[in-house]
């Protein structure tokens, strides 16, 4: 029996829904990954997406609701009714909730809160107030909390009656009288200990955990360093409020990575999707950069225009201009990648800056000095240009690419240490400070080696 494609489930729940044969395509839907559903549900157009939306059951239209687009998500919201919100609402995750609701409209948000019941709108309304990518705004209260007084066994019973309502029961959380976290218990050790064991005595005390406060980015660093599926939330008093859960932090990672590789090419982050970005707001977060940029090559051409006379005595030297000045960039470029993407991982800081300057000098040096030497048996012999020119040529690349890697190993570690993203001192301002030494270098040995 073969298994259906995508694309092939597609257009069959298509031409179903043409026939108007909403079982079969309500029993198609619901055997497929929710992951899946919501991609299929969203391709559709607006009044076929919810009417598909629609025959799902409840508890699986929550699933494939928090797994929509933000657009899908407020073109249901302003299409059902008051009751279906409120049902939403309820089949939810908190997390997956103030996700969406941070992406509505203000109107939609509006309705959202007003069909919900009053306690679900404090709730909601609590988590908005925390501080955007902060720890706060990304928890969900969904988790298994235990005491430390009761046994394996009720530990286990409390579990079996509350676990649909939960986001993930393999990590139990152990709080005091005062809901102060105490203690961790993976589901694994409830499951082989003898019934009568006493959760204190199976719980981990030293727990793992990040503060309400703590930024996104902190967060997700703490799930990778210490491998965790699930990180408790607490706040001032050491209370746990909540629990972040490792789809949220790859959500964390995704989009953490995309914001250093658009200031990594010189634009400012975007909030949206490539393509649910306007033109505008595309051109708005790319052109201060670009002026930055454009203005700092002035100092490229001061210089060009300092030695004007030289060029014009030996117009061979031009022409090399280029050749340095891009390998000059990418060299910078390929140490500044090392070096922002080893500090991103924590696995360089600012105090290793003395061994990092260290390591690419001599990686300068390695490769400067075979690029250099085929330049000028490039240049010499097969060029048939003067030897004087092509070891002044010679010698510009070999010290323009050390140049290159001490400026693209230093400048990000000196913007983590003054509190900016390292990511900004990446290629395009790598380039335009090399572009600019390159040439000062280059200057400076011609008038040295060939007396201009």
């Amino acid at each position: 029996m073969s298994v259906m494609t995508r694309e092939e489930q597609f257009e069959s729940i298509l031409s179903l829904i043409e026939e108007n044969k909403w079982a079969q395509v309500q029993r198609i839907l619901c055997v497929m990954n929710p992951v899946d559903t919501a991609e299929v549900i969203g391709e559709m157009e607006g009044d076929k997406m919810l009417l598909a939306f629609r025959i799902l059951p409840k508890d699986l239209s929550a699933d494939v609701f928090s797994y929509m687009d933000p657009d899908q998500q407020a073109q249901i919201v302003q299409s059902i009714s008051n009751s279906e919100i409120r049902l939403l609402m309820d089949e939810l995750y908190m997390d997956d909730a103030i996700d969406m609701l941070e992406e509505l409209p203000s109107n939609v948000v509006t309705r959202v809160l007003a069909s919900t019941d009053e306690q679900t709108r404090q709730r909601i309304n609590q988590f908005l107030n925390y501080p955007e990518n902060s720890a706060g705004s990304l928890m969900t209260i969904e988790y298994v909390e235990l005491k430390r007084s009761w046994t394996a066994a009720e530990a286990m019973e409390s579990i079996r009656r509350t676990a649909p309502d939960k986001e993930t029961i393999y990590s139990c959380y152990v709080v005091d009288s005062t809901r102060k976290l105490v203690g961790i218990v993976a589901l694994r050790q409830l499951i082989i200990a003898e019934p009568d064991t006493k959760i204190e005595e199976l719980m981990n005390d030293q727990v793992i955990y990040c503060t309400t406060t703590d930024d996104q980015e902190q967060v997700a660093e703490m799930v990778r360093h210490y491998d965790l599926i699930a990180l408790p939330v607490v706040d001032r008093e050491n209370r746990l409020v909540g629990i972040i859960t490792i789809d949220d932090v790859v959500d964390v990672i995704t989009e953490e990575n995309t914001e250093d590789f658009e200031k990594m090419a010189g634009m400012l982050p975007s909030e949206d999707e490539y393509l649910r970005t306007s033109p505008l707001a595309l051109a708005r977060n790319r052109l201060p950069w670009l002026l930055v940029l454009m203005f700092s090559a002035g100092f490229t051409g001061a210089i060009i225009t300092k030695f004007q006379d030289m060029l014009q005595t030996m117009v061979i030297l031009s022409s090399f201009i280029p050749m340095l000045m891009n390998t000059g960039g990418n060299c910078g470029s390929q140490a500044s990648t090392m070096i922002i993407r080893g500090m991103a991982l924590g696995q360089i800081e600012f105090k290793d800056i003395w061994r990092v300057q260290w390591k690419e000098l001599r990686v300068g040096l390695l490769v400067a000095v075979p690029l250099g030497l085929i330049n000028f048996l490039h240049l010499a012999y097969l060029k048939h240009i003067g030897v004087f020119v092509s070891a002044t040529v010679a010698l510009t690349l070999v010290c323009t690419v050390v140049v290159a890697k001490l400026i693209g190993c230093t400048l990000p570690m000196l913007a983590q240490k003054f509190r900016l993203d390292p990511a900004i001192m990446a290629s395009p301002m790598i380039t335009t400070i090399v572009d600019t030494c390159s040439l000062a270098v280059y200057f400076t040995l011609a008038r040295m080696l060939l007396g201009l």
